[in-house]
């Protein structure tokens, strides 16, 4: 079977909402995949830092293999050993106080909406919601109504009761604040919108806003949680405390599973009823994000992704000083963004063909977001082929010229 063969077959059976690139992946080991043509590829993409301890890590694969022939599903209705451990382990890792388990990022961020006006309801205050411009939160209704209008197009009408401001502009947020307004939602560093982290003040004077005004704070940390920045979450390095928290990507180690918290003060306005889910922290799912925030802990992923990922940016700035086509490189721990003077797609298309995956995001950043126990001969062995590209993108550009 070939590539192609599979590509084929998938543009007639596949609904077309992915532009897919024509490859088809069948074992993945670490930081390493390989094709059904048996060509190995060097993953810095992590399934959009998903795969936070590489691929099948053994541990986590371990676990699962356990849990499925003991027991997969159950009702939320009953308690399940992996899911009250995880809880446990959630609360204490992140300082909040309540748990609350799902199946993706985009549920995350409407279970958080959702309890975040419950709670401003309780308060006898409306139901607004104030996002950033640039953001991503999901893909159903309500998360595209937080987000970028390109991706609200063809959808309308948009659910009522989201307003979105410029993102790292306090003095924009003030005046969005009235007394409807509900919850404020941002990522601290914006992933989708191309690696662009909060300023450490504004995010303090956004807290400052907010317990002023009782307004809840939910920090996204569906892409920079679990260790990927150096840290637990983002949140650490900034020294901020949201309300409410959204998880979902690398929790589960491949494994589908998101997660919000909050702490006590939001939790108190939920009743019985107000919220729930089918498949949400079931056996499974549970289990397989029990082990691999152990491995994360075990192995010192964070410390890990702290070291490579401030190396990484300081070869990459090494290459800036090369190659004007550099214009910064952006980000904390291994979630980086190199920002292009051209768009980032030629330079990942290259990349690919050379045998390293990367992703082109906001049209001119290639994004990095590779496992966390990524070994530094493949991120010295990426680099290489970085700078070759970029020399072959400069003759190509010479040659035009």
């Amino acid at each position: 079977m070939k590539n192609q063969d599979l590509h084929t077959k998938d543009q007639q059976y596949y609904l077309p909402t992915f532009k897919r690139i024509p490859l088809t992946f069948i074992k993945g080991a670490g930081a390493k995949l390989w094709d059904v043509e048996n060509k190995e590829y060097t993953d810095l993409l992590a399934g959009i830092a998903v795969n936070n301890v590489g691929h099948c890590h053994p541990k986590v694969v371990k676990a699962i293999q356990e849990q499925a022939a003991e027991l997969m599903h159950i009702s939320n209705f009953f308690v399940s050993p992996a899911q009250v451990g995880l809880s446990e382990l959630l609360v204490k890792i992140s300082g909040l106080d309540r748990v609350f388990i799902t199946n993706s990022g985009a549920e995350s961020v409407e279970g958080a909406i959702k309890i975040a006006r419950r709670y401003a309801h309780s308060k006898g205050k409306g139901g607004k919601i104030i996002s950033m411009e640039n953001s991503f939160h999901g893909r159903t209704l309500a998360t595209i109504a937080t987000g970028q209008p390109k991706y609200q197009e063809g959808f309308g009408p948009m659910p009522s009761g989201f307003v979105q401001v410029p993102f790292n502009d306090i003095e924009a947020i003030k005046r969005a604040v009235d007394q409807d307004a509900a919850a404020i939602i941002l990522e601290p560093i914006q992933g989708e919108g191309g690696i662009i982290p909060a300023d450490t003040e504004y995010l303090k004077s956004l807290r400052s806003l907010c317990d002023e005004h009782d307004i809840v704070l939910i920090f996204d940390e569906i892409q920079s949680g679990i260790g990927r920045t150096g840290q637990w979450f983002a949140k650490d390095i900034y020294g901020v405390q949201p309300d409410i928290m959204t998880l979902a990507k690398g929790l589960g180690g491949g494994m589908p599973i998101g997660a919000f918290l909050c702490n006590e003060k939001i939790s108190k306005s939920i009743q019985f009823g107000d919220h729930g889910t089918t498949f949400g922290g079931n056996p499974m799912a549970a289990t397989a994000a029990l082990a691999t925030l152990k491995v994360i802990m075990d192995e010192n992923l964070r410390q890990a992704a702290h070291e490579k990922g401030e190396w990484l940016k300081t070869k990459l700035n090494g290459l800036k000083k090369k190659f004007p086509v550099i214009k910064t490189v952006r980000g904390e721990g291994l979630m980086l963004g190199v920002v292009l003077e051209i768009p980032a797609i030629d330079i990942m298309q290259k990349l690919l063909k050379a045998g390293f995956i990367t992703n082109a995001t906001a049209v001119n950043v290639l994004r990095l977001v590779p496992p966390l126990n990524i070994k530094k001969e493949d991120l010295e062995n990426f680099l290489n082929a970085f700078e070759l590209v970029l020399i072959q993108q400069e003759n190509e550009i010479h040659a035009k010229s």
